[in-house]
C-alpha cells in the first residue's frame, strides 16, 4: 500500500448518542483504496455503533462521513450500497428459504437487472442481463468454493458455508469498500481459517478495500495492514498490527489495571 492511494472512507468526529449513553465520542477514521483494516475493542467499545452508521442503518448524532469524497452522512442503506458500500453482519441475514445461486443472484440485481417492466415482460435486455448475472454468479460460487453446493437451501448448509454465502452475496453487488461485522462469529477454527484465506484471496484478486470488526485476534492480527482500536466510544490507536500489539493502552483496555482479561467480542 502506497501514501499516494487515495482516501476512499474519511470520517470526521462522528459522535452519537442512544439518549444518556454516548456510544461514539468523537470517531475519527481514514482508509485508503485497497487497504484491509480492523476494528477492535472491548464489549461496549461502540465498534457496530461504527458499522450502522457507515453503513446507513443509523444516523450520526453529529459528525460526517465521506465516501469517495462524497458526503453520506445521513444516505440510506440502498443509497450507500449503489455507491459501492457491502454489509455483512454479526448475525447472518440470507434470505434462508431461497438457493445459494438465488442468494447470489438477488444482489447481482441491483447491478444489472432492467427494471419492472423489462422483468414483465422477459424483453431481450432482461434475458441478456439475466445470462450476465448466471454467468458472474457462477464466478463468485468458484471463487468461494461453493459450486457443489450452488443448489442447496442456504438455511440447510454448515455455519460456516452460510458464512460463505452472505459475504459472496456482499461481493456480487460488486463493492469498493466491503464492511464484515464479526465475520468469524460462530466459526470453528478449521472454518476461521478458511475464511482467512478467503478475505485474503478477495482483497488481493480485487484490489477490495475492507474494514473489518473482529474479536479473533490471531485472524485480524494475521490479515490487517492496519487496526484501529476504540474503548468506550473513543479511539486509542489506528496503527499496524505490531505496534497495536505492544501498545500500552490497549493492553491496558483488554486487560485492565488489574491484568485479568476482559471480554472483547
Amino acid at each position: 500500500m502506497t501514501a499516494t492511494c487515495s482516501v476512499l472512507l474519511r470520517v470526521e468526529d462522528l459522535y452519537k448518542r442512544f439518549g444518556g449513553i454516548v456510544a461514539l465520542d468523537g470517531y475519527n477514521v481514514r482508509i485508503r483504496q485497497g487497504e484491509l483494516v480492523g476494528l477492535i475493542g472491548p464489549n461496549g467499545a461502540g465498534k457496530t455503533t461504527v458499522f450502522n452508521l457507515l453503513s446507513g442503518v443509523l444516523t450520526p448524532t453529529s459528525g460526517r462521513i465521506f465516501f469517495n469524497e462524497q458526503d453520506i452522512t445521513r444516505q440510506r442503506p440502498d443509497e450507500n450500497t449503489v455507491l459501492g458500500i457491502a454489509r455483512t453482519f454479526q448475525n447472518i441475514r440470507l434470505f434462508k428459504n431461497l438457493s445459494v445461486i438465488d442468494n447470489i443472484k438477488i444482489a447481482f440485481h441491483m447491478r444489472f437487472g432492467k427494471g419492472f417492466w423489462s422483468t414483465i415482460f422477459h424483453t431481450p435486455a432482461y434475458r441478456q442481463a439475466e445470462k450476465e448475472m448466471e454467468l458472474k454468479a457462477n464466478e463468485f460460487l468458484d471463487l468461494f468454493d461453493l459450486t457443489s453446493v450452488r443448489d442447496r437451501t442456504a438455511k440447510n448448509l454448515p455455519y460456516g458455508i452460510q458464512r460463505r454465502v452472505e459475504i459472496a452475496r456482499a461481493m456480487a453487488t460488486r463493492p469498493k469498500l466491503l464492511l464484515l461485522d464479526e465475520p468469524s462469529a460462530g466459526l470453528n477454527p478449521s472454518e476461521t481459517d478458511e475464511l482467512m484465506n478467503t478475505l485474503l484471496k478477495i482483497h488481493q484478486a480485487y484490489d477490495l478495500t475492507i474494514f473489518l470488526v473482529e474479536h479473533d485476534m490471531k485472524l485480524i492480527m494475521a490479515i490487517c495492514q492496519k487496526i484501529q482500536v476504540i474503548d468506550r466510544g473513543r479511539m486509542l490507536t489506528f496503527a499496524p498490527p505490531d505496534e497495536v500489539r505492544r501498545d500500552q493502552r490497549v493492553i491496558e483496555a483488554y486487560l485492565g489495571k488489574s491484568g485479568r482479561a476482559k471480554r472483547h467480542a
